[in-house]
């Protein structure tokens, strides 16, 4: 290789180094943050939780995620902190050492508080790096980051099924080795993300679309409408589904949690498409696919046996799945030069959604049984017909060869 072709290059591959590392660190941030999740059955019984008091954990976690989220992309649009993420998976480590050692249930909402505090840093600002290391394909960018978060949370349920059940609620401890190795890469990325604010200015102005302040603002509420159903329904499977599992077929924690991995495996791979897809064919369409188009399968999902169970599970986790990353670019296209600010709006309203929903579906569950959760949730995928609602920003006017 000649000096000028190493030159003309190695910026590429540097953009698919740090997509690389900033979706391998969102694996390990998703994977300790779904710990939390994960060990629910554990920590119902260990400390006599109602499940109110399971959806008040969540709630505690989601809001912390959720509140900042959009004040700190806020103010990194404005100034930039590019070791901020090493800060973030900081914080995450705290809680996941005081969850470890947790003897009481204040104590476990303090180990939730800090764990969302950690997310709430962590995805605005990996998700504008994502951006940054794109190369014009955003979606591609995306679907690469969300694919990372999603592989954690499936394999968080895996490894507390293979380690935190077997040893018990202080070997929690152990995954703190997983948020130092994050926090190494961060910094890595962090110096990436320092160089490239520094040449910033060379960048090309983004295009706004052709849209009124009115439409644009309906717009961004059709989008919120649409995270509130994904999010909302996801809530009932991350937070409940083992329960549903263990009461309505009487399965075991451990074979619970495997099929609670099925699902979260399928959200994995179903990620993976969404953005490279709406890249090719307009994010509408995939928005239009992943929400209304799952709607057959959640609603036949409460009356399926066993194995129909796990087959829908998977289905369903992988159509819902390719709709996060449409609407998050959609979003940023639709509102260019907020990276962050937008970024951090629709994560934090999506974990924000979440603790709600956790919260609201507990009580429904403690007085009217876990069957009736997913009997009522099974309808909100029908919410995706708003979709029509969306303008096509762009008219295929950016396929280029």
């Amino acid at each position: 290789m000649t000096s000028a072709t190493q030159a003309a290059t190695a910026p590429q591959d540097t953009r698919f180094r740090v997509l690389g590392a900033i979706s391998f660190t969102h694996f390990l941030n998703d994977m300790l943050q779904s710990l939390i999740l994960a060990i629910y059955p554990l920590l119902k019984g260990g400390f006599h939780l109602s499940f109110a008091q399971i959806g008040l954990m969540t709630l505690t976690y989601q809001c912390t995620a959720s509140l900042l989220q959009p004040l700190v992309g806020l103010y990194t649009d404005k100034h930039p902190l590019p070791y901020s993420l090493v800060f973030g998976m900081g914080s995450t480590l705290c809680g996941l050492l005081l969850l470890s050692q947790a003897g009481s249930y204040p104590m476990l909402l303090a180990a939730a508080a800090l764990v969302g505090t950690g997310s709430s840093i962590f995805h605005p600002e990996s998700s504008r790096v994502a951006r940054m290391a794109s190369g014009g394909r955003h979606g591609l960018a995306q679907s690469l980051f969300q694919v990372g978060g999603n592989a954690g949370s499936a394999t968080g349920p895996l490894l507390a099924a293979l380690v935190v059940y077997p040893f018990g609620q202080p070997s929690l401890a152990w995954f703190s080795l997983a948020a130092l190795l994050g926090m190494a890469v961060l910094w890595r990325v962090g110096a990436w993300y320092s160089h490239q604010q520094r040449s910033a200015k060379a960048a090309k102005p983004i295009v706004p679309p052709d849209l009124s302040r009115g439409r644009v603002a309906l717009t961004l509420g059709v989008l919120v409408l649409l995270v509130f159903s994904k999010y909302f329904y996801m809530t009932s499977i991350t937070s409940y589904f083992t329960f549903y599992l263990m009461q309505h077929f009487g399965l075991g924690v451990q074979a619970a949690q495997l099929h609670l991995f099925i699902f979260l495996f399928a959200v994995a791979a179903g990620t993976v498409l969404g953005g490279p897809i709406g890249d090719a064919i307009g994010r509408k369409r995939v928005i239009w696919f992943s929400i209304l188009g799952v709607a057959p399968f959640t609603l036949a999902l409460p009356y399926a046996d066993l194995f129909w169970t796990s087959v829908l599970s998977f289905v369903i986790g992988f159509i819902l799945a390719s709709a996060f990353s449409a609407i998050l670019v959609y979003a940023q296209e639709l509102v260019p030069g907020k990276v962050g600010m937008v970024s951090g709006l629709f994560f934090g309203f999506a974990f924000g959604i979440g603790g709600i929903g956790a919260a609201v579906l507990g009580q429904l569950a403690d007085h009217y049984g876990i069957e009736t959760v997913y009997r009522i949730c099974a309808w909100l995928p029908l919410l995706g017909v708003i979709t029509v609602l969306l303008p096509d920003l762009h008219q295929g006017k950016h396929r280029k060869a």
